[in-house]
């Protein structure tokens, strides 16, 4: 089949698999596979290898299966789990909450709603943002009963902070994921300065959000904290949790990972060379950046003496990414079906369509996979395998156009988090919110997020393009 018709097919193919994910519960790795074999067989893939008039193989099936899915794990694989581990080890010693009391004591009580955002903003680039709110949780219903702000509006923001990390900024597996299938395995530095850029005006939109929120709204928690005398202060939090490890040893997992890989670009970009040069370069390579950071996190396990915990840790972190790692592998064999069929020919001949739309399409692909089946991973990861071979196409192959390509996915899989989502109810449970109360203010917010980072993503594509 080609032309039209597999254009077609291949819309019909998404619905089904958004279908089978939300509606009738298949775990997305089976939907995306299954959906990725059938498109294949349709597209007229061979499923034995084939030889062509000219002495070429053509792949079959099941070989573009392989090569698909092994393509992330020789890729982006080993980054996604160095920064898991790097991210559960920050919980179990403590240093996530170190991370958020020092952007407390930075910025002060006087403005909580805010602390409450860039705490989350920070917390989220190694902890995902589940994880994150039920850490900090604590942290902002003190600061709740200490400062009598809104319950709402600290909650919102928190929320909102975490979630700008978990879809922007590497070292999120969706961001990651997303730019190893749109070939920026070396470009993750480049796509985490985009991602802050494009963070503030989210992030900005959240804080007015947020304040409106609080203003307008009284949830469960703003009633009971005013006369609760069991929430623990602030300072009783701190002393708790058994002394909280330094603050730059806490920040170092994070940092030196970003540090070596600014020293890798800069040898490249300054064209160093002998041995302190392709020091430099090796150093920068995304894998080994994030191993080092794994070893300053190893340390900070060391000097908070819960070494012993590290065995355990880093299994239960591997069983919580493996579904993660699979989907991905899912989303690449997806990609290379799309390559490799009489699709990409046919959008050439027509690219004038989709070029229109230009950052808008996977924006708009990524925000209706997100908002019908609720896990912005699985949105992004989705969106970047139908993205990956139409690229080059549109004309939207270069570095900084895959990047915000990348962020395009990411502001679409913002859009919307509601009853299908997780996060909603973490959010909306932790801050005793209904879930009308929840609709109103965190769900929109969630939109006006997605709309806010779209808008700048746009601009930006301007000067660019």
């Amino acid at each position: 089949m080609t032309g039209l018709a597999l254009i077609f097919v291949f819309f019909i193919s998404i619905v089904v698999m958004v279908l089978a994910i939300a509606k009738w519960k298949v775990h997305p790795f089976l939907a995306i596979m299954g959906v990725a074999i059938i498109l294949g067989l349709i597209a007229g893939i061979p499923i034995v290898n084939q030889v062509d008039a000219d002495g070429n193989t053509i792949t079959s099936i099941a070989g573009i299966m392989g090569e698909g899915f092994s393509a992330i794990f020789t890729g982006i694989g080993l980054v996604i789990i160095f920064g898991a581990i790097i991210g559960s080890i920050l919980e179990v010693t403590g240093g996530a909450f170190k991370i958020a009391d020092l952007v407390v004591k930075l910025l002060g009580k006087t403005s909580p709603s805010l602390s409450m955002l860039i705490m989350g903003w920070i917390v989220s680039v190694p902890v995902f943002c589940d994880s994150g709110f039920v850490i900090l949780n604590p942290v902002r219903r003190s600061i709740v009963k200490k400062t009598g702000t809104s319950a709402v509006a600290t909650a919102v923001g928190l929320g909102a902070g975490l979630y700008t990390s978990h879809v922007l900024v590497p070292l999120t597996p969706g961001p990651l994921a997303a730019s190893e299938m749109l070939e920026l395995g070396d470009q993750l530095l480049l796509v985490m300065i985009v991602s802050v850029i494009v963070s503030i005006p989210a992030l900005i939109a959240a804080y007015w959000w947020a304040t409106r929120c609080g203003k307008k709204t009284k949830s469960k928690e703003d009633l009971e904290l005013g006369n609760s005398s069991t929430v623990k202060t602030y300072e009783e939090l701190v002393k708790e949790f058994g002394g909280l490890p330094n603050g730059l040893l806490s920040l170092a997992p994070i940092l030196i990972p970003i540090v070596c890989m600014a020293l890798g670009t800069i040898a490249n970009v300054a064209d160093w060379g002998g041995t302190f040069g392709d020091i430099m370069r090796f150093i920068g390579t995304p894998v080994i950046a994030l191993g080092i950071g794994l070893l300053f996190a190893v340390l900070l396990l060391v000097v908070s003496k819960k070494m012993d915990q590290f065995n355990t840790l880093t299994n239960d972190t591997l069983k919580a990414l493996g579904p993660i790692l699979f989907i991905t592998g899912a989303g690449s064999v997806l990609g290379r079906v799309i390559a490799v069929s009489d699709m990409v020919p046919f959008i050439s001949e027509h690219s004038e369509i989709l070029a229109g739309l230009g950052l808008f399409f996977p924006f708009l692909v990524s925000a209706v996979i997100k908002t019908a089946q609720g896990s912005s991973t699985v949105a992004m990861i989705t969106t970047a395998g139908i993205m990956a071979p139409l690229m080059y196409t549109l004309g939207m192959d270069s570095p900084m156009m895959s990047t915000l390509t990348v962020m395009a996915i990411g502001a679409g899989s913002m859009m919307a988090s509601h009853a299908n989502d997780s996060y909603f109810w973490v959010v909306n449970n932790l801050s005793d919110m209904s879930p009308e109360e929840g609709y109103k203010n965190w769900t929109t917010m969630t939109v006006v997020q997605g709309v806010a980072c779209m808008v700048t993503i746009f601009i930006i594509s301007l000067f660019v393009s």
